[in-house]
């Protein structure tokens, strides 16, 4: 029997080692060594290791659901995809819900479904094998802006019912976080939950990649729901992959297609990374910036689909989620192949705002649309570029001109709201602080005019 409990993890160092590999200016390595090597704890702490005797069994499937956590879908305002995990003496598991009601007689119109079953085998270095049933349900039809009530599970065991309000048609709010990675139940959790106490009323929560650091390591990803908790479970999520959710061979996560339950309509291959989910006034785009990186095939197949998805479909407002940056916050990094390919096509299309992640640091601007220059930099007009980070590694931040704002060693989330013309973003920090605003202002076909909103807190360097 394995015994024991995971204590928080010591603050990660190993950004110390990256700075000094400069020599490549994308940082996006993914042999064995950087794996081993970047990833490594500086200090060694008995408490804080993840061999045998460290594992808890509090991230171990039992028959009663756990990881319940709801997806954002292609017609968000109108549906919900539910994910949920138990150990595989549970072969049958269903969704329940009903419309929510101001006392428990909800129950007595309950509506049910069969979910969907896939066994997943993880086993992480010389740690335990763990074998989780996953189990996937959607719900269809929905009311837009009525709230909803649903649980997972069977007689073998039940979740508690989850509450959720489907979104509005006129005005839309989420929450956008930069990389959590490292030491995430210990030092991320506090972000998520403040995030949550802040704005607790938002429409879905947008992770920009790097969720958790080893791509294969199920006990990582259990510290990722453990600390959304019961957030993950009643604000949908949308959920596009960095470097770390792919290992060696550009590997995607084994977890990442049985633990969620995205939208299935972008390329063929890239289910579930790259997809786009449509609000009435917004359409969210994720793009997978590892496949981008690395495959000039499946690079193209998005580049394409990218453009014909912003011509045939738009909406009033455009986000676009990536791992990797268009512009870098980081010193002696260039992600020009990146720019060179996609910019022309936000430019075309004036996409309004880009959320980024993968620099460990904070810094935004905006950034001209002119389609024949991949690197013009003018913060008159154009497209918005976000790179943040949530998680406690950090980065140097550089002093490009690209930024208004910016901040090093500093965990921050972000609420971004919309309604009619206006899209108002606020960056604040793990403590609660504001750190960062501005308005994006429409204004019929002409670019949008941006106002700043910038507190007089001074820039964190």
């Amino acid at each position: 029997m394995v015994v024991g409990a995971i204590a928080s993890i010591g603050l990660y160092t190993g950004f110390l080692k990256d700075l000094a590999r400069d020599g490549n200016p994308h940082g996006h390595d993914h042999s064995d060594l950087y794996h081993e090597e970047s990833h490594r704890h500086e200090h060694d702490h008995d408490e804080d290791s993840h061999a045998v005797d460290g594992v808890t069994r509090q991230f171990y499937p039992t028959p009663e659901p756990d990881r319940v956590i709801l997806n954002v879908t292609e017609t968000p305002e109108k549906s919900l995809a539910v994910n949920w995990r138990t150990d595989t003496t549970v072969v049958e598991n269903f969704l329940e819900w009903a419309v929510a009601t101001s006392g428990p007689e909800f129950q007595q119109n309950v509506s049910r479904v069969s979910a969907r079953k896939e066994t997943l085998r993880v086993k992480h270095g010389d740690e335990p094998v763990i074998k989780a049933n996953y189990f996937s349900a959607e719900v269809n039809n929905l009311t837009p802006g009525m709230r909803y009530v649903y649980r997972v599970g069977s007689s073998s065991g039940w979740s508690e019912w989850h509450q959720v309000r489907m979104p509005r048609p006129d005005k839309l709010a989420f929450i956008y976080f930069g990389d959590a990675q490292n030491d995430v139940k210990s030092l991320w959790s506090r972000v998520i939950r403040e995030a949550y106490k802040t704005t607790p009323d938002v429409d879905f929560m947008l992770h920009a990649g790097d969720l958790i650091n080893r791509h294969d390591h199920d006990l990582e990803w259990g510290e990722w729901f453990y600390a959304g908790n019961f957030i993950h479970a009643t604000i949908p999520g949308v959920m596009t992959p960095g470097n770390h959710e792919y290992g060696k061979g550009v590997k995607l996560s084994p977890n990442w297609r049985p633990q969620f339950n995205l939208p299935k309509n972008g390329p063929k291959g890239l289910e579930e990374t790259c997809y786009v989910a449509n609000y009435s006034n917004l359409k969210v785009i994720s793009l997978d910036a590892e496949q981008i990186d690395e495959s000039p095939y499946y690079a193209e197949k998005q580049a394409r689909w990218l453009d014909s998805v912003l011509t045939h479909d738009p909406r009033k407002w455009t986000a676009v989620t990536l791992h990797y940056p268009f512009f870098s916050t980081k010193p002696n990094r260039d992600n020009e192949k990146l720019r060179g390919t996609f910019k022309p096509i936000l430019d075309k299309h004036r996409v309004d705002i880009v959320l980024q992640g993968h620099d460990h640091a904070y810094g935004r601007g905006m950034v001209n649309n002119v389609t024949a220059g991949a690197g013009v930099k003018d913060s008159k007009s154009g497209t918005m570029y976000v790179v943040s980070v949530s998680g406690p590694k950090m980065y140097d931040v550089s002093n490009d001109p690209w930024m208004q704002r910016k901040a090093r060693n500093t965990q921050l989330f972000q609420i971004i709201s919309i309604e009619g013309d206006k899209l108002s973003y606020q960056a604040y920090t793990a403590s609660g602080e504001l750190y960062d605003a501005f308005d994006l202002i429409k204004s019929g076909k002409r670019p949008n005019k941006v106002v700043n909103h910038i507190p007089s807190t001074p820039e964190r360097q």
